[in-house]
């Protein structure tokens, strides 16, 4: 699988790619970073890895801008605590979303992808080459709301973006707002990562500048349980819907979800599939347990 992600600001980017890293069953193919500052998210991304113990990480920085023009947002506090960040090294001879269709297309129908930040790369990839769509196995989004027409950040960052990929066709399975605040990361999980070596270390730092910029004491882990949805779909219920995006106008960034036609609920991978309900609990003691397993394999 590959990881797009707009990691450095909200915690959860961090905690996701843990999760992946203490994953035995996952073959992370590259993390490819997006809006913003993409060159310093990519050497996030890299030190996390190597942390972990995954030196040879493949890591692509992508669209510093959304399609949308939107400014992206910025809290200012990225990378400030890692030090010698400028020693990191990552891929610079091709885009996030050269490197997204090749990897993709090179095994069709056997690589997911899980887009946790606005979703241009992955708009960029479908602009550059129509057999991306035909061959991403599934696509897991951390984005939308449905349950209240309010835009989230994901989507209302790059709404151009995120109306191209979900009117595209590739088969997808998107977490929103809904479904990811009702999971809590609170100071007995922090505790548990904290001890986790090198990596633990890093993330309970990173945790905590967020809970300062938040000011509470726990945080949402948003981007994880879109980890878990492809990772752990049983603790999830999911419907097969149609979504739609406002691209422009005072709704920007509004996702909508209709039910699908029983003929499209029949497709199967070609179902667009809204996660409904989880388990939280053990959705967040999934989440702790694959980071602790991430810090282990790294540096004590």
């Amino acid at each position: 699988m590959v990881l797009d992600t707009d990691i450095g600001s909200d915690v959860d980017d961090a905690l996701a790619l843990a999760m992946l890293l203490g994953s035995p069953e996952v073959e992370l193919l590259g993390v490819t970073t997006v809006y913003g500052d993409v060159d310093v998210r990519a050497q996030i991304a890299r030190r996390l890895a190597r942390l972990a113990g995954h030196d040879q990480l493949v890591v692509v920085p992508g669209a510093e801008r959304p399609l949308s023009g939107e400014e992206a947002w910025w809290a200012g506090f990225e990378g400030r605590l890692y030090p010698d960040l400028g020693q990191e090294v990552f891929v610079e001879d091709m885009s996030a979303a050269e490197f997204l269709v090749e990897t993709v297309t090179a095994r069709p129908g056997e690589v997911d992808v899980v887009a946790i930040g606005p979703l241009t790369n992955l708009a960029e990839a479908i602009r550059t080459d129509s057999a991306f769509v035909r061959s991403v196995r599934r696509l897991y989004v951390m984005g939308g709301r449905f349950d209240t027409p309010e835009a989230e950040h994901n989507f209302h960052s790059d709404a151009i973006a995120a109306a191209e990929v979900f009117a595209s066709g590739m088969p997808v399975t998107v977490v929103g707002l809904e479904i990811t605040t009702r999971a809590r990361i609170g100071p007995s999980h922090l505790a548990r990562i904290a001890a986790a070596g090198a990596l633990g270390r890093q993330l309970e730092a990173e945790v905590r500048q967020w809970w300062e910029y938040t000011r509470r004491q726990w945080n949402h882990p948003h981007d994880p349980l879109a980890v878990l949805a492809m990772l752990r779909p049983d603790l999830m219920e999911v419907e097969a819907v149609r979504v739609h995006v406002e691209r422009a106008g005072p709704q920007v960034g509004v996702s909508v979800a209709d039910s699908a036609p029983s003929g499209q609920a029949r497709e199967g991978a070609a179902t667009t599939h809204v996660v409904r309900d989880v388990d939280v609990d053990a959705a967040v003691e999934e989440t702790v347990a694959r980071i602790e397993a991430a810090g282990r394999r790294g540096a004590p």
